[in-house]
């Protein structure tokens, strides 16, 4: 895939592109969230996207999250259309002995949050975002063979042309350098469900 096709919603002060790894240390007090249980909202994480109007591919990115030390520090996949209309996934630092694999669907301004925890040890992490019309599939990965489902979600403003890449930011005092690399556009690796009808 080609890094030109992309474009930044919110430029971060430090990033590198480097061919086809990108680096990019978050600035504190940067986040993606929209009211949901306490009425918070922040829509200032760097995000760097490509639009396409194909309706069936996935897309594979490897993140790499060596440095972060902070609850909440984060770097994943996303899909931002605008401040009220979202998705994202990622490992989000939680403290020395576990963190939280989650994802995060916003829907015409409402954020919800579903994540298991996995151990703080683990530094990397795939994801593969497929599109089905307006339907849509993050999976997740560690070894960027074998990956599993983290969940389907639909998008009420998900269809026709679309955004889509990566973020990363630090919600709370805090600063890391997200990496990411291996990123490739595929055919639609979310098959349609068995005794469905071909789309």
């Amino acid at each position: 895939m080609d890094i030109k096709e992309f474009r930044w919603i919110r430029e971060p002060k430090q990033f590198v592109i480097d061919n086809d790894t990108i680096m990019i240390t978050t600035l504190p007090h940067t986040d993606l969230w929209q009211r949901t249980y306490y009425h918070f909202q922040n829509d200032n994480a760097p995000v760097f996207q490509m639009e396409t109007e194909e309706q069936f591919f996935s897309f594979i990115v490897r993140t790499s999250f060596e440095e972060s030390h902070q609850r909440f520090d984060q770097c994943g996949v996303v899909m931002y259309l605008d401040s009220e209309n979202w998705l994202k996934a990622s490992v989000e630092y939680e403290n020395e002995d576990f963190q939280h694999l989650g994802s995060v669907v916003t829907n015409h301004g409402y954020s919800d949050w579903a994540t298991t925890e996995i151990p703080s040890g683990i530094k990397s992490m795939w994801y593969r975002f497929s599109r089905r019309e307006d339907d849509y599939c993050i999976e997740c990965s560690e070894d960027g063979i074998r990956f599993r489902q983290m969940r389907i979600a639909h998008m009420y403003e998900g269809k026709g042309k679309i955004r889509f890449g990566i973020y990363a930011c630090s919600p709370e005092e805090s600063s890391f350098t997200a990496v990411f690399s291996n990123m490739q556009i595929t055919e639609c690796a979310w098959k349609a469900h068995d005794g469905q009808q071909p789309d």
